[in-house]
């Protein structure tokens, strides 16, 4: 964590660096807010700006924003007055602390805005052999290419390969290549010069420069546009880089490392991605498979998840219920990680018992976890799977598809939430389906008996 404290040191708001520092936070410290924007735009980074709500916090996001520098403002302040701390949430701050500081608050703000404690949860054997090669690379300088899935938790596999590589105390810089309009991407990476175009009002150092001594991680390379592929190439190449506007290069020392949720073998194939880039970043390939083929981790990072939210929300820690549990581990999980972790946010929420039960796990529709099947129900469904993939060929899409819903549908009895667990669709898209073959004349397996609304 790097903060950059904005105010003068008097002695309140010195002791809140003390604590800081403490909790492991590298602080830097400038009297205005026109030194920390100065600081920000030649290249001193900062996760968090703690600022004296004394001063213009207002300006100082403009200001920032203008440069496209974001870095989110916790504003503090001795006595605690409310109207100047109302003054500064509103004017954009995160946050107020109120001074003299209280340890753990400082500590719960820090560890609330920093993005390096996301740890790597793995128990799944597949997954412990993706840690074991990201440990045996970490230590060399080559560059990595991090595929998967959305979800499967790229940037915290990127953020460990820098924890455990000689470059662990130097900064580790992440740019979002997705989430950057394509006429800016070029500045946020290399930087630029005064005046190089309308708004560029001082010299601005980029990414590269930023993370110059440790890792660059190029999140999403893939959105990338052909031009700036071609300049990314020979900075890797040549290890340095023009800013924009700029007359000579300069020197960078980085090590790179890529994602992508997008096959890049095949962006080569349709023109979209350069060749050679591709080469260059794939010195070694860290694949992460899904969680649906690693159900080893699923267990695990449930708990870690209750335990962060439960701490993150004041609420005391409860464990999942047996039931719970089962059907956690059961669903396919097409978000990956990303969409566990927020199930599990929501069940802390939404639970009400000593334990998290099933009821309170929901799914992005609001719709409940199924129902795990038993082992007879998905033998048998398998069987159906296998003896319709036989006669795949010559029917369209549509037909495939209504004959193994069909089928799983048959083999379960009727029973529509075993039948839609073991297809890895929503009840509501296996009602959907069934209501539109009904309505066309074709004759659909009927609720199992005596089960009620789940069969149905």
């Amino acid at each position: 964590m790097r903060l950059l404290v904005v105010g003068k040191l008097n002695g309140q708001l010195s002791l809140a660096v003390k604590m800081a520092m403490n909790t492991g936070a590298k602080v830097a410290h400038v009297e205005t807010t026109a030194a920390a924007t100065q600081a920000l735009r030649a290249g001193q980074g900062a996760d968090l700006l703690m600022v004296d709500y004394e001063l213009d916090i207002a300006g100082l996001i403009a200001a920032n924003e203008a440069e496209r520098i974001r870095v989110p403002v916790v504003a503090c302040g001795v006595a605690a007055d409310a109207q100047k701390a109302g003054d500064a949430i509103r004017a954009g701050a995160i946050e107020f602390i109120p001074l003299p500081p209280e340890a753990d608050l400082i500590a719960a703000v820090l560890a609330a805005v920093s993005d390096d404690n996301r740890p790597m949860v793995a128990r799944d054997p597949i997954m412990e052999q993706v840690i074991k090669l990201a440990d045996q690379i970490a230590p060399s300088e080559a560059s990595i290419l991090i595929t998967g899935e959305s979800g499967v938790g790229k940037e915290v596999m990127a953020r460990y390969v820098h924890t455990k590589s000689k470059r662990a105390s130097k900064p580790f810089i992440s740019v979002n290549c997705a989430a950057i309009p394509e006429n800016l991407l070029e500045s946020e990476l290399f930087g630029h010069e005064k005046g190089a175009f309308t708004g560029a009002v001082a010299r601005r150092v980029g990414k590269f420069e930023e993370a110059d001594g440790g890792t660059l991680l190029l999140d999403e390379i893939s959105e990338m546009d052909a031009r700036l592929q071609a300049k990314l190439l020979r900075a890797i190449q040549e290890r340095e880089i023009d800013r924009v506007g700029g007359s000579r290069p300069v020197k960078v020392n980085i090590r790179i490392l890529a994602t992508s949720n997008r096959d890049l073998a095949a962006a080569v194939k349709d023109g979209t991605f350069r060749e050679d880039l591709l080469y260059r970043l794939n010195v070694v390939n860290l694949r992460l498979p899904p969680l649906r083929e690693r159900p080893g981790d699923i267990s695990a990072l449930c708990d870690h998840f209750l335990k962060k939210y439960a701490k993150a929300n004041g609420m005391p820690e409860r464990p999942l219920s047996a039931e719970a549990r089962k059907r956690l581990v059961a669903h396919r999980w097409p978000g990956n990680v990303r969409e566990l972790e927020n199930a599990m946010h929501r069940a802390v929420l939404l639970s009400t018992g000593a334990e998290i039960e099933e009821f309170a796990i929901r799914l992005p529709d609001g719709q409940p976890l199924s129902p795990a099947p038993d082992v007879a129900v998905a033998r048998g469904a398998s069987m159906a799977a296998e003896a319709v993939s036989r006669t795949l060929v010559g029917q369209t899409v549509a037909e495939v598809e209504q004959q193994l819903i069909l089928d799983t549908l048959s083999h379960c009895s009727g029973n529509r939430t075993h039948a839609a667990t073991i297809l890895g669709i929503s009840i509501r898209t296996l009602r959907n389906k069934l209501k539109e073959y009904g309505d066309a004349g074709v004759s659909v397996p009927p609720p199992q008996a005596g089960l009620g609304a789940n069969a149905a």
